[in-house]
């Protein structure tokens, strides 16, 4: 029996909302009391789980009528969704963001949980340090190379499909 941390569980409970839905407000107090833990725990909830690289946007208001609003980002292909992540690397990206990217690829079915494997190898801090000491340019510059051929194959595919 696996035992899931607090993180865990306050993740799969908001995530649980956006199933049906596009988005969920929520008082930060509010889940903290209903799971009994510090405010603290559900931003760190928030700021690591429902980044722009697991496919979801947070909006905040503050003071006393205050919430934050989690959106699922919805994009109208695998294409744009692939897009969309090419343009959060930038020049540079860290492994932890590297790995997010690639399990919201997985988790939105557009590569296999083994495709994902083979990208993690390959980006993967040991590998990258042994041949760069630039490790987050040359891991930008890779995952932006596997996106873009993705990209190009998802387009064709969808181009082949309208014929």
């Amino acid at each position: 029996m696996s035992r899931r941390n607090m993180s865990d569980i306050i993740e799969a409970y908001l995530k649980s909302f956006l199933q049906d839905a596009e988005h969920v407000e929520i008082k930060r107090s509010d889940i903290a009391d209903q799971f009994d833990c510090v405010p603290s725990q559900i931003n760190y909830v928030i700021n690591t789980r429902f980044t722009q690289e697991h496919g979801y946007l947070v909006e905040s208001k503050r003071g006393g009528g205050g919430y934050i609003r989690i959106l699922k980002i919805q994009l109208t292909s695998d294409a744009d969704e692939v897009a969309s992540m090419l343009d959060l690397i930038g020049n540079q990206i860290s492994y932890r963001n590297g790995v997010n990217i690639i399990e919201t690829l997985i988790e939105r079915e557009i590569i296999t949980q083994r495709e994902g494997r083979l990208i993690l190898s390959v980006i993967e801090k040991s590998v990258l340090h042994a041949i760069s000491n630039q490790d987050q340019a040359a891991r930008a510059m890779l995952l932006k190379t596997f996106l873009h051929q993705l990209r190009y194959e998802l387009t064709s595919q969808a181009s082949n499909e309208d014929y």
